[in-house]
């Protein structure tokens, strides 16, 4: 008896062992997390709550009527590559696997223009909209801003339908209260309340562009992505893109688009089939207060400039270096991120007035927002910009475009520097050239892509366009 007992004991005190080790060196600890909403289900939890259902001269009923009709559910079928069986390996065959992705959209005109999220309908075969009286219809994607994470859709409905109206998201205000409307978890027509926590946030610090995003405490889900956030007058002030979370589920930290930013992306697409960028022309970062106590300064908000682009519209307006932003057009700037969100709500050959501090002195300069070379072309998951004269010397070309960054699949490659040359054995001159030729591309048809690497050499690139 003692025998067993003794070895009880130690098997008792081995596995207590081995589970606290477990605990200690291996069991990963949770880690704050960014998500963008997809459809997953999650089982409900009862939760009981005590206490007042009503906030004291603040009544969402008329919002969130003049909204949740006008807020729809998405479905992207997408196919993509499996994992290769050993025959499929011996056989040179590729196994194809459809999965479906849901999200929300938001009706923005009665003739059925639909915005969402670009990560939504991202590598989408075939898209639906359902709308909130259970009506079905397939949508046609119109264009994508993926810098942006906009999209817009259109559906063919029988007679008018709902939309929401945009408003003003410069005119937010920390603290206002706002209503969040769409599908989580696949639950259709779902509206819950916050208030707006901050704005001009950056998500990815590690981002060249930096984003310029709406934070509320509004619960937004796994299915949220593309709806709207509205005020309580039933405008639409922001798409809802993503979460921050450790578990991947609300944790009280959620980001919406801008409307301006969305407006112009959208205003763009529908007139000129891609998005005009425009920029000021400047460099810099956030003013902090060892920056603004070497200044001499008595503010520690603002946009320090490092450097100037030459020819740019703030060139042209004399902004130098070390001068230091405070607003533009009587909108404070705070950050980098806030000022990149401005402008890009702005078209090209658009004025702003910036006050500015130099030396102490606030002055005012009008600024004309110049046009931005960079072209986003979805089809080809790529940045691309007309070639200068330096870079035809270098390339040894006489035209040609060069390739900022590569989006979605392609950004696992580096192909930043690239020149293309050809498109399916034509040759093209600059980015109006692509747009021309890609124009007469349908999705799903194979485009063969001739460029000039760093080193000089000529490769081919096959794609598939979106």
């Amino acid at each position: 008896m003692k025998s067993i007992l003794k070895t009880m004991g130690a098997a008792v005190l081995g596995g207590t062992i081995v589970l606290g080790s477990y605990k200690v060196f291996i069991e990963d600890q949770p880690e704050s997390q960014l998500t963008v909403a997809t459809e997953s289900f999650t089982p409900a939890t009862p939760v009981s709550y005590e206490g007042s259902t009503s906030i004291t001269g603040v009544d969402f009923t008329e919002a969130a009527e003049k909204t949740v009709h006008a807020v729809v559910h998405v479905k992207n079928l997408t196919v993509s590559r499996g994992n290769p069986s050993m025959r499929d390996l011996m056989q040179g065959r590729v196994p194809l696997r459809q999965a479906v992705g849901s999200g929300s959209g938001v009706i923005i005109t009665k003739d059925g223009y639909i915005v969402t999220n670009n990560h939504v309908i991202d590598n989408s075969r075939a898209l639906e909209v359902t709308l909130n009286d259970n009506r079905t219809y397939k949508a046609k994607l119109i264009g994508t801003e993926p810098s942006s994470d906009i999209a817009l859709l259109k559906i063919d409905a029988d007679g008018d339908l709902p939309f929401v109206a945009f408003g003003d998201s410069d005119q937010l205000k920390i603290g206002e209260w706002v209503l969040a409307v769409g599908n989580p978890f696949n639950l259709t027509s779902t509206v819950t309340a916050g208030i707006i926590s901050a704005k001009g946030r950056d998500l990815d610090v590690r981002d060249a562009t930096p984003q310029s995003f709406i934070q509320t405490d509004a619960a937004v889900n796994p299915g949220n992505s593309g709806g709207a956030l509205v005020n309580t007058r039933g405008e639409l002030v922001g798409i809802n893109t993503a979460i921050q979370s450790p578990t991947g589920s609300f944790a009280g930290y959620s980001f919406a688009v801008p409307s301006n930013n969305a407006r112009k992306v959208i205003q763009d697409l529908m007139e000129f089939g891609f998005v005009q960028k425009g920029m000021l022309g400047i460099s810099g970062s956030d003013l902090n207060g060892r920056v603004a106590t070497e200044m001499g300064l008595s503010s520690s908000e603002g946009i320090y400039i490092s450097d100037v682009v030459k020819d740019s519209g703030a060139d042209k307006a004399g902004l130098r270096k070390g001068d230091i932003i405070t607003d533009i057009n009587g909108v404070r700037m705070k950050s980098f991120s806030e000022l990149t969100g401005y402008i890009g709500s702005k078209n090209p050959g658009d004025l702003v007035t910036a006050t500015i501090l130099r030396e102490g002195t606030e002055k005012s300069l009008s600024i004309e927002i110049t046009k931005n070379s960079t072209v986003t072309f979805p089809a080809l998951e790529m940045d691309l910009r007309d070639l200068d004269s330096s870079e035809k010397r270098l390339f040894k070309v006489s035209s040609g475009v060069r390739i900022v960054k590569t989006n979605g699949n392609l950004a696992r490659y580096d192909m930043s520097g690239y020149v293309i040359t050809k498109i399916n054995d034509r040759g093209v001159r600059n980015v109006e050239d692509v747009r021309s030729l890609m124009q007469k591309i349908s999705a799903n048809e194979s485009v063969i892509v001739e460029l000039k690497n760093t080193k000089g050499e000529v490769e081919r690139l096959r794609l598939i366009a979106d």
